[in-house]
């Protein structure tokens, strides 16, 4: 692998900012950041991100590629979940294989924002529709991880019965998944005269709010490492082979719709990433017999640093040997 892509992704600033996070908890430094200001910053990208998808989507148009794009990104979405729950249960209960499974179905925000932050550097184009399938690989998979528990899982208590209502309402109504769909759709209506009037928030800004996410990202996944003790050598293999596996499987398919080799390169990050934020909330909600440090410290403390810091340019490396220059 060209080394010097590594070093292009270790040396973009938000990715710094995360390692100087995580530097901040190894030296037991009091560095912390009030909890309401993460959460500001991690809405401001979502609004940032959406909106400019749908600017241009508005510019595009809903066309063969992103009903081509959409679709693929709905079928990794559904089939990542089922193949990873057979490889999950070699060695563990259906409870956590379906909690895990859901986890690395659905996709992290921030790993495909920092994978575009790399795009940017290396001056390589993709299209703002690659937002869309953003938005839609959330919902899918935890529906299709409820269902594993619903087919393998022992039979439960009336108590304990999974409420569909509760479960579709916090798949397609929670918080992130809402706001990014609104914004995509507040972006495709106002188009490029709303952009210009919004773009020294959403543009000049966006740079220094994902820094400052992701120095707190960092803080984060730095104090989740001692629940790694819990998983197991078996789960750290799966939380960094299985992201490989999906992103090499998401580039085929990138492939075999002729997408860009920007756009390719988001796509296999999508489906390489794994949720640490909407699918722990669902299954905390849903599967409450499944451990929450499995697929919370797998997801944040290993596959979301792997991801950012030697994924990113690994999947590329593997698209720039295939994809027509």
């Amino acid at each position: 692998m060209d080394l010097s892509l590594v070093a292009s992704n270790f040396l973009n600033p938000p990715v710094l900012f995360f390692f100087l996070g995580m530097l901040a908890v190894f030296v037991k430094s009091d560095l912390e950041i009030p909890q309401p200001i993460p959460k500001f910053f991690s809405l401001y990208l979502l609004i940032a991100i959406g909106f400019k998808g749908g600017v241009e989507l508005a510019n595009s148009g809903i066309s063969q590629d992103v009903l081509l794009t959409v679709l693929a990104a709905v079928f990794m979405s559904c089939a990542v979940p089922v193949y990873t729950y057979f490889i999950l249960r070699l060695k563990l209960d259906a409870y956590n294989a379906s909690a895990i499974a859901a986890t690395y179905g659905a996709i992290s925000a921030v790993t495909f924002i920092t994978a575009n932050a790399f795009l940017d550097q290396l001056q390589i184009p993709s299209d703002g529709y690659m937002v869309a399938a953003l938005a839609l690989m959330e919902s899918p998979a935890i529906i299709v991880g409820l269902i594993l528990v619903q087919i393998f899982a022992a039979k439960r208590e009336d108590d304990q019965a999974i409420s569909w209502g509760e479960v579709l309402q916090e798949s397609f109504l929670n918080g992130s998944v809402f706001l990014l769909f609104g914004s995509i759709a507040i972006g495709l209506l106002t188009g490029e005269h709303g952009y210009e009037k919004v773009k020294p928030f959403i543009g000049d800004m966006f740079y220094g709010a994902l820094m400052f996410f992701l120095l707190d990202m960092g803080l984060i996944a730095a104090k989740r490492i001692q629940d790694l003790k819990k998983t197991g050598v078996f789960l750290i293999s799966f939380s960094i082979l299985i992201p490989i596996l999906n992103a090499i499987l998401g580039s085929g398919i990138a492939y075999l719709i002729h997408m860009s080799k920007g756009d390719a390169l988001l796509f296999a990050v999508l489906c390489a990433s794994a949720s640490y934020i909407a699918v722990p909330a669902a299954m905390r909600m849903s599967v409450p017999e499944a451990n929450p440090s499995l697929y919370i410290s797998t997801a944040l403390a290993v596959t979301f640093p792997f991801n950012i810091i030697f994924g990113i340019p690994l999947y590329l490396y593997g698209i720039n040997l295939f994809w027509p220059i």
